[in-house]
């Protein structure tokens, strides 16, 4: 079966990320949520690393609840700042803090975090042909606006370089090359 030029193959863990929820549109608040701020960590770093940690940041996240999360003290940063399941960056664990409360007042104007979100795509997957793995940009008008967006209303670690990894990763793009039979797949996604 051909996948993404960029799926470790001989990583079962990989392999199921790229088959079953890379590029897999995501609507629900809470998952999007977890999405950005797993994103944001992943900044100067590869997403296997995150990808590996995952289950320790959902542990030491307490499931990435924004409404649990708003609640850390600056002791219980310091704490998470020690934590071996995650990766140990003040700047980025803060960050999920900061990015829970922008989340809530995004909620609140916007009804849900998913139509603040998914109106940058107006609330479609933009589905892309590349032929090759070297064809699929960094960055996009798109994630350039929403970049600025994310900031101006008040989220970390949101530059246009993680916006766009994270629009992959949630579907808001279908960035599978031409070759990969996930490609075929999400062609015709459901949309909610």
């Amino acid at each position: 079966m051909q996948r993404c030029a960029w799926v470790k193959l001989n990583e079962p863990l990989y392999v199921q990320y790229h088959d079953d929820e890379w590029g897999v549109p995501i609507y629900d608040d809470q998952r999007l949520f977890e999405m950005l701020c797993l994103e944001g960590a992943q900044a100067g770093l590869s997403w296997w690393t995150i990808l590996q940690k995952r289950e320790g940041y959902r542990q030491a996240f307490d499931g990435f609840d924004p409404s649990q999360i708003v609640l850390y003290t600056e002791d219980k940063l310091i704490e998470l700042s020690q934590d071996a399941r995650i990766v140990r960056n003040k700047l980025k664990i803060a960050s999920v803090r900061t990015n829970a409360q922008a989340f809530l007042r995004v909620q609140e104007q916007y009804g849900s975090f998913s139509h603040y979100l998914w109106r940058f795509v107006d609330h479609h997957p933009i589905m892309n042909q590349w032929s090759t793995i070297e064809g699929v940009p960094t960055t996009t008008v798109i994630s350039d606006n929403m970049s600025k967006q994310l900031k101006k209303d008040g989220f970390k670690f949101v530059g246009s370089t993680i916006l766009y990894s994270f629009m992959q990763a949630v579907g808001m793009v279908n960035d599978h090359t031409q070759d990969c039979f996930c490609y075929r797949e999400q062609m015709t996604p459901s949309i909610e």
